[in-house]
């Protein structure tokens, strides 16, 4: 398997360093670069074409903006925001500028490493808790009522498939948990999206999160 190259761009340097340190372990990853600005994420973006960037919001240049242009011209570099903010519109922001993924700092190596290899296989992760706040901001009543009665029309195991994605679980996890291949596991993917009406794992995990509590067995 080829190996993920990653490059790291966060201004604050022991931050910058301690990931260094985790990630350069992993038998997997390659780090190609490093940085401290959106100047030095479009350098990198440019002259090394990375598989993934780990991108800072608060950073000279912004890190929303060195996304942005990024994803524009170089669209196979896939964007992870890796930051401390918690703030709704930064989350929808860097999705709607194409980034892949938004987590925050905190989150554990392990779980870190993990989150790479699912937007590396081209799905999205947002971290769980903001992913249910973000809902929470979005939705309306009527909107609540629509969810309810959209997701009476989800069959038992695609809720079940549904409650793994919302906790960020890959669709090959999914298989190995419920004895699925990885390629079944997408054709449920498929359908749950089109009956819920949206476009991507985080649209339906962010809905999964909310209508939760509703749900009755």
């Amino acid at each position: 398997m080829d190996k993920i190259r990653l490059a790291i761009i966060d201004d604050h340097s022991i931050f910058r360093e301690g990931m260094l340190s985790v990630l350069s372990t992993e038998p997997d990853i390659e780090i190609v670069g490093q940085g401290a600005s959106a100047e030095d994420a479009l350098r990198l973006a440019r002259e090394f074409l990375p598989d993934i960037i780990f991108l800072d919001i608060s950073m000279p240049g912004g890190g929303l903006n060195a996304a942005q242009e990024i994803v524009e011209n170089y669209p196979v570099v896939k964007i992870i925001i890796l930051t401390g903010s918690e703030g709704e519109l930064n989350v929808m922001t860097a999705l709607k500028t194409g980034a892949r993924a938004y987590v925050l700092k905190g989150v554990a190596a392990r779980e870190l490493v993990n989150i790479l290899h699912i937007v590396q296989s081209g799905e999205i992760y947002v971290t769980p808790t903001l992913a249910a706040n973000l809902l929470s901001e979005m939705t309306t009543g009527s909107r609540n009522e629509q969810t309810e009665s959209t997701f009476e029309k989800l069959t038992e195991r695609e809720h079940e498939i549904l409650a793994l994605i919302a906790a960020g679980t890959s669709n090959k996890e999914i298989g190995l948990q419920l004895h699925l291949t990885e390629k079944t596991v997408k054709h449920y993917v498929t359908n749950i999206l089109q009956k819920l009406q949206v476009h991507n794992r985080v649209q339906a995990a962010i809905m999964a999160l909310k209508n939760q509590p509703n749900r009755t067995q």
